[in-house]
C-alpha cells in the first residue's frame, strides 16, 4: 500500500512539474493621465514559462468600457502573446479595471491584470506620450495570480 501511495505521488509530482505556466510583463497598467479621447490602446504580454503550450481561453474585463485582443493560437513553451486591451478613454475621471485571464494553466487558471489612470481635458500631451511609451517597455517580470489579486 505504500509503495502505490509513493508512486501515485511521484507521478502527481512529475504531472505538476511538466504544464504550462502564464506569466505577464506586468500585471498593473498606468495609462497615467490622458486627455479624452485619447489612445486607450495598452499591450500586456504574456509569456508561457511551463514546457507545454499554454491556451488562453478567455479574457474578461471588469466592464463595457474595456474591451481586450488576445492571442489566440496557443502560446509554446518560451513563447509570447499578447492581449490588447482597449479602454475607452471618452469618460472623465480616474479608472481603476480589473480583466480576468483565464487558460490551462493548472496552478492559475484565472489571473487578474488591471489598468488605471485619470482622462483629464488639462492633461499634457507630454503625460499622454509617456504613458503610451511606459506601457510599450514595461519590464519583464514573473507575475501569478498570488501577485494579482482582485482590488
Amino acid at each position: 500500500m505504500k509503495k502505490l501511495f509513493a508512486g501515485m505521488l511521484m507521478l502527481g509530482t512529475v504531472a505538476f512539474a511538466s504544464a504550462q505556466t502564464i506569466t505577464f510583463n506586468t500585471v498593473n497598467l498606468d495609462y497615467g493621465t490622458v486627455k479624452p479621447n485619447a489612445d486607450g490602446n495598452r499591450t500586456f504580454i504574456v509569456k508561457n514559462t511551463g514546457d507545454k503550450p499554454l491556451v488562453i481561453s478567455r479574457v474578461q474585463p471588469s466592464c463595457g468600457c474595456t474591451t481586450p485582443d488576445w492571442s489566440k493560437e496557443p502560446i509554446m513553451p518560451g513563447k509570447t502573446g499578447e492581449i490588447k486591451v482597449h479602454y475607452d478613454t471618452a469618460g472623465l475621471g480616474e479608472f481603476q479595471k480589473s480583466i480576468d485571464v483565464y487558460s490551462n494553466d493548472p496552478v492559475n487558471g484565472r489571473s487578474v491584470i488591471f489598468i488605471k489612470g485619470k482622462v483629464d481635458p488639462n492633461a499634457s500631451e507630454v503625460a499622454a506620450a509617456n504613458a503610451n511609451e511606459k506601457s510599450a517597455v514595461a519590464p519583464n517580470k514573473k507575475s501569478t495570480k498570488k501577485n494579482a489579486t482582485k482590488k
